[in-house]
């Protein structure tokens, strides 16, 4: 395996613009849509379900929202107000290339030829 050359895709967490950047913007729930990103208890998670109760007699219509974590793959949900602003994380898709595997760390190289020997082998794959 450490031969063999293998692209991948990176997401990252990480401000759009610069250091005063924010990480997230504010969207309405009803306008999040499956396979968008939106941030659950503090977490960045990409939208795997979403459905949306019709409006009761109190008001409003409720959007439930079942996402996995990008970082963790771990499943949250959450129940919101279609009304109401829930935070979305800027992010980055990037594809890099893996070169090999040396002392159980990645050598990464993305598009202008930089590379990245910090990240560690999974152990369990």
């Amino acid at each position: 395996m450490a031969d063999e050359h293998d692209d991948h895709q990176i997401e990252e967490f990480e401000a759009a613009a610069g250091d005063n950047a924010s990480l997230t913007y504010p969207v309405q729930c009803s306008a999040l849509r499956k396979g968008g990103h939106v941030v659950i208890r503090g977490r960045p998670c990409k939208i795997a379900e979403m459905s949306t109760s019709k409006t009761g007699k109190h008001g409003h219509a409720k959007v439930n929202i079942v996402a996995i974590d990008i970082f963790t793959q771990k499943k949250l949900e959450d129940l919101s107000p279609s009304t109401h602003n829930m935070d979305v994380p800027n992010v980055k898709r990037q594809d890099i290339e893996l070169l090999y595997v040396d002392n159980g760390f990645l050598v990464l190289q993305n598009d202008d030829g930089t590379t990245r020997e910090d990240v560690k082998f999974p152990e369990n794959e």
